[in-house]
């Protein structure tokens, strides 16, 4: 299993389109994870684009260091969910090259990270959907009720 997926620039412009709120500039998208999360390179390190959390974290400072905790076990669930991943594979879920795992009921309002959420989705579709849903709750406190959620075409 490749637990690095590649994108094209029009991938992943689009599918960010919808994250410009969490601060992108300076940042260029280098890969994602299996589940859509993507990486980037900006000249003070790399960084990491949380689509479960909606975070942005600066998690490295080269890409030696990249390489060298996406090598490890710890580092290969944490920032790539390779365990679910692997799961998912074994249950005959296959994304194709334009496609990610996702979530059939986002955790962010209340799916479980579990492998009976789990399906293949378009990258773009997933991601964008995401930063939509990240945006429309992130000022919302913890515990409140979430609903009138809204998807727009991109």
């Amino acid at each position: 299993m490749q637990l690095t997926r590649a994108f094209t620039e029009e991938q992943f412009s689009h599918g960010l389109e919808s994250w410009a709120w969490i601060g992108l500039g300076g940042k260029t998208p280098v890969f994602a994870s299996p589940f859509g999360d993507v990486f980037f390179r900006s000249s003070d390190g790399f960084w990491w684009l949380d689509t479960l959390e909606g975070s942005l974290t600066r998690s490295w400072s080269s890409a030696e260091a990249v390489k060298a905790d996406l090598a490890t076990p710890e580092g290969q669930d944490r920032y790539l969910l390779a365990g679910l991943a692997w799961a998912a594979e074994q249950r005959g879920l296959v994304p194709n090259s334009s496609q990610v795992y996702s979530f059939r009921h986002p955790p962010v309002l209340g799916g479980g990270v579990d492998i009976d959420n789990v399906e293949v989705s378009g990258f773009v579709v997933c991601l964008n959907i995401a930063g939509q849903l990240h945006e429309q709750i992130r000022d919302l406190p913890p515990g409140a009720p979430i609903s009138g959620i809204t998807i727009k075409e991109s």
